[in-house]
């Protein structure tokens, strides 16, 4: 009876150390299932995990963020007096018959945003906000109003810089543009359609976006943050209240927000803002000239891999670029040790390039690498760093020339010497149509060949593959494109 109790008992205590044995497993394992107390607390939820880098975001939302950069982003209304001729429609209405005689004047009124960079009164917008206004007032979020100065602005990358008289304002600080990545969360801030501040949330879509013809020079933040008529000048921030950009333009086909905003990153917005603020103006680098894309079809054209870098398709003649050897023809794939993937690259590089110093250029000429230091020269407000054409790559032929003269060259406004042959007719939907030739295009090369007459044309066309690269001048300035004859 004694033994039969002695085994019942040890069965029982193996019975309780194996239980215990698994229940303190179960919490073992509970404790990585179960989001940290601490971290639940916090606001922050944990990372269920651990192998996935998932960013933190607060579980009560960006208010914190939000309350800080709110008072730093101001309402800007501009007044602009347009002064209109006799008889154009703008006379009193109470003055009867009208005075016709008198020049007339009326108000244009805008309105947009800003961002307070100074707290000794210095705010960054955009230049179309107070282009040509008489009279530019801003709006704080405290309800304080000043008259502004504009201290300077730049319409190419549509930036301007003003001037309040007002210390100890809230200042939003100025950001590092240059690690923001595609699916980073940022909140626009701007006076959207008047109403006032407004706070919209997204994420940042692409980086580095041109060519989209919105300004001279565009290295856009593009996001899906409901940007809206208003939020022109405002602030891009992001999740630590830093402005990594200044909200400039949206892609919309009835004006409101589509999800498609662009904002001018804050390192190009800070570098032009330091020359205004020093100077009133914005001084950039200049080589004299025109590029244009590469692609697949221009790089198999030129004999190379890929389509990386920046086509020279003209040299302004004793320019920077000329005087240095660089031709028409050449690839530029680096400068100063930095890779050019394109045309837009190439442009932002050299304008922001200080006048009078020298850049190193790896070009490709004729399949054969080599570098050219050139001096860059100052840009004037006639010039440009670089012309980005951007031809259509392939088409079919079906074209009439004629040879050029000194005639042919008054009509076109071009030098008595330009050497080609002249574009008189384009069939539609022929080989010329679809790569984008014009009437009134002067031919001046075929394959890297020159070409003065219309027979040297014809033999150079005869004797070509199935893609042709010309070399076309279209009012004064030239570009290469390459005609299929199989598209």
């Amino acid at each position: 009876m004694k033994r039969t109790t002695r085994y019942q008992d040890w069965i029982l205590i193996a019975i309780f150390i194996i239980g215990s044995l698994a229940v303190g497993q179960v919490i073992a394992q509970s404790k990585h299932s179960i989001p940290d107390a601490a971290a639940a607390n916090s606001g922050l939820a944990a990372n269920a995990n651990p192998g996935l880098s998932a960013p933190k975001v607060p579980l009560s939302g960006f208010a914190p963020v939000v309350k800080q950069a709110v008072p730093a982003i101001v309402n800007i209304s501009s007044v602009m007096i347009v002064r209109t001729g006799a008889g154009d429609g703008f006379a009193n209405p109470f003055n009867w018959p009208p005075d016709l005689q008198t020049p007339q004047s009326h108000r244009e009124r805008g309105a947009g945003s800003g961002v307070i960079i100074g707290a000794d009164g210095y705010i960054l917008t955009n230049n179309h906000v107070v282009d040509h206004a008489n009279e530019v007032k801003v709006s704080l979020s405290d309800k304080r109003e000043f008259t502004a100065t504009v201290i300077g602005t730049d319409a190419k990358s549509d930036l301007a810089l003003l001037k309040v008289n007002a210390t100890n304002l809230p200042a939003l600080p100025l950001g590092d543009s240059s690690p923001v990545q595609v699916g980073d969360i940022a909140l626009a801030i701007g006076n959207s359609y008047g109403l006032g501040q407004t706070v919209t949330l997204g994420i940042v879509s692409a980086v580095g976006r041109g060519g989209l013809g919105i300004e001279d020079y565009e290295d856009f933040i593009q996001t899906d943050a409901a940007i809206n008529p208003g939020n022109s000048g405002g602030a891009l921030i992001n999740t630590q209240g830093e402005l990594i950009g200044i909200n400039t333009a949206i892609l919309s086909n009835g004006g409101g927000n589509q999800g498609i905003g662009f904002a001018i990153p804050s390192n190009m917005a800070g570098k032009i803002m330091t020359q205004i603020k020093a100077h009133g103006s914005v001084t950039r680098g200049w080589l004299g000239l025109e590029i244009q894309e590469m692609d697949s079809s221009l790089a198999k054209a030129f004999g190379l891999k890929d389509g990386e870098g920046a086509l020279v398709s003209g040299t302004e003649p004793d320019g920077p670029a000329a005087r240095a050897g660089i031709e028409k023809g050449d690839v530029i794939r680096e400068i100063n040790g930095e890779i050019v993937n394109d045309s837009r690259e190439l442009r932002l590089k050299i304008a922001e390039t200080t006048p009078g110093n020298s850049v190193e250029m790896k070009i490709v000429r004729d399949g054969s690498e080599r570098t050219i230091s050139v001096k860059v020269g100052t840009m004037s407000m006639d010039k440009e760093a670089s012309n980005n054409a951007n031809p259509q790559s392939t088409g079919k032929i079906g074209l009439a020339v004629e040879e050029m003269n000194g005639e042919v060259a008054r009509e076109l406004g071009l030098p008595s010497g330009t050497h080609g042959v002249v574009i008189v007719e384009v069939q539609p939907e022929s080989p010329a149509t679809d790569c984008g030739l014009r009437e009134g295009d002067i031919i001046q090369e075929v394959n890297r060949q020159p070409i003065k007459t219309v027979p040297e044309f014809k033999d150079a066309v005869t004797h070509s593959s199935n893609s042709i690269l010309l070399l076309v001048n279209r009012a004064g300035r030239t570009l290469y494109t390459v005609l299929d004859r199989n598209a």
